[in-house]
């Protein structure tokens, strides 16, 4: 008589599957119990699931929408840890969890490879955009330009007002510290020895930049200029010092408003100092003034300063102002002109005289 294999069957009072598949003698195959799964608990176990990886999407969202978020810096100090970094984060109110943060890094095999530094971040990033930020080094870059014809307090003021620098700090470190450039060496330390020296342009620098690497920064451009025109040769060539062109250069930079003006108030300058003129240049009373006054007065005349070139024959001591590029051109390739006087008009530009009459009747007719 053939003998069929048992088929499964449930034992009620179990809630067991009870199974023999095959002959236990035949094939030592053992009886297999499987528990029953109930589908509630499926369900909650999925709804669970879902609801973790909902919260986790959400904590890894901005914080904020791209329409309300705002720029924010934030500090990363040395050998911090992804707890500390998260905690950061989360004062500055750039990311909603810092145990998801510290999670998702290590989860990523990030927590080890952050880095200190300025950083400038969005609150409209998510949160594995700044850890990207974060683990790239992408430091806070900032931008700034310094115009030609500002002084050094100017720069200071500058950069004082942009956060970057403290303006004390900055005048202190131009005034004391070294910087071992040729054009330097026989400048002496004090609050002047850098004015003129640093030149004007658009830079570029990281948050958290000293002070001294700034500024170092600038006389590099300088430098960097001196070599592009050969200026110390050219310099040489007209019987001029570097500081002597550049103290020109500077006049001509504070005097001049249109570029094509600038050959000729630079030959005004060197026909003066050839007949030994005093050179009554008025930005260097504002110079010594120490402000930028919109009209000069006799009483402004009579400073007792260096820089006074209404009382001091000869150039200044030094320059007045951070010349650009077509000012330093001028004052070494001046205009050959007989021209000795000139008078600002109202619209910028000037009058050009050779005499001392013809002079009076430019300032009667256009500084009325």
């Amino acid at each position: 008589m053939n003998r069929k294999s048992p088929k499964p069957f449930l034992a009620p009072d179990s809630g067991v599957f009870m199974s023999f598949f095959f002959n236990q003698k035949k094939w030592k195959w053992r009886a297999g119990k499987f528990p029953a799964i109930r589908p509630n608990i499926v369900l909650a176990v999925l709804g669970l699931a879902f609801l973790v990886m909902l919260y986790v999407l959400v904590a890894l969202s901005p914080v904020t929408s791209k329409s309300r978020a705002r720029d924010i810096v934030v500090a990363i100090p040395q050998q911090s840890t992804a707890k500390q970094v998260g905690a950061l984060l989360k004062n500055s109110n750039l990311i909603r969890s810092p145990f998801v943060f510290i999670i998702y890094a290590r989860w990523k095999d990030l927590d080890g490879r952050i880095k200190a530094g300025e950083y400038l971040f969005n609150n409209g990033f998510s949160t594995p955009e700044i850890l990207r930020e974060l683990v790239d080094g992408r430091l806070a870059v900032e931008t700034f330009t310094v115009p030609e014809g500002f002084t050094i307090a100017q720069v200071a003021d500058l950069l004082g007002a942009k956060g970057l620098v403290n303006r004390d700090e900055f005048l202190t470190v131009a005034a004391q510290e070294d910087f071992t450039y040729y054009f330097l060496q026989e400048r002496p330390k004090g609050e002047r020895r850098l004015e003129g020296y640093l030149f004007p342009d658009t830079y570029q620098i990281t948050r958290g930049d000293t002070v001294h690497l700034i500024i170092d920064l600038m006389l590099k451009r300088f430098e960097r200029e001196m070599e592009d025109l050969n200026y110390p040769a050219q310099a040489e060539k007209i019987g001029l010092t570097l500081h002597e062109a550049l103290t020109i250069a500077s006049l001509v930079e504070r005097e001049a408003r249109i570029d094509a003006e600038r050959p000729l108030i630079s030959g005004v300058i060197h026909n003066r100092m050839d007949q030994s003129m005093l050179l009554q240049i008025d930005a260097t009373i504002q110079y010594a003034l120490g402000t930028n006054k919109p009209q000069i007065y006799y009483k402004d005349l009579e400073i007792d300063s260096p820089y006074n070139t209404y009382r001091n024959d000869g150039l200044p001591p030094g320059p007045i102002a951070m010349p650009g590029r077509s000012s330093l051109l001028a004052a070494v390739d001046p205009a050959e002109t007989d021209y000795l006087y000139y008078v600002a008009k109202s619209d910028g530009s000037h009058a050009f005289a050779t005499n001392f009459e013809d002079h009076k009747a430019n300032k009667a007719r256009y500084q009325q």
